[in-house]
């Protein structure tokens, strides 16, 4: 008994193009799932999806124009002879249209298609942080329910 005839007899559902020689189609496979989930942003229901977003975060700058933020995104690179990280600055125009932000605010740019000559993103606030309170020794001594030292009299 061949190698070929006893897969076939195995599994009588497997017959490809290369077990028969033949061109029988192959079976439709099914798209692999990922255990992985990435966190998923508010989409804007005014513009299209990009295929391959990009995201990148920054500090506005510039909010004077109507329904436009400059933003400035600062990344980390080599330097191509020192070998060091530098720190690397790019404003980018985004798209605001509430008009929401102010300078100083740290916002995400979510690439969409392109709005005008140069605004390619729009702005999108950031999910709060958990941020700790300057106040450590007050939470502790609230959630162990006891006073602590230094704030016995």
């Amino acid at each position: 008994m061949s190698l070929t005839a006893s897969l076939l007899h195995l599994s009588p559902k497997l017959s490809t193009q290369f077990l028969h020689g033949s061109s029988t189609p192959l079976s439709p496979l099914s798209k692999p799932t990922s255990s992985l989930s990435f966190p998923t942003l508010q989409r804007h229901s005014f513009l299209p999806p990009v295929r391959a977003l990009k995201y990148l975060q920054g500090r506005v700058v510039c909010s004077t124009s109507d329904k436009t933020v400059a933003v400035e995104v600062t990344r980390l690179a080599p330097h191509p002879k020192y070998k060091r990280r530098v720190r690397k600055k790019k404003k980018y125009q985004a798209h605001d249209p509430e008009n929401q932000f102010q300078v100083g605010d740290v916002v995400q740019l979510e690439k969409s298609r392109p709005i005008s000559k140069t605004k390619t993103f729009i702005a999108v606030p950031l999910p709060a942080k958990n941020v700790k309170s300057k106040s450590g020794e007050e939470d502790a001594s609230k959630e162990l329910g006891i006073t602590l030292e230094s704030q016995q009299v």
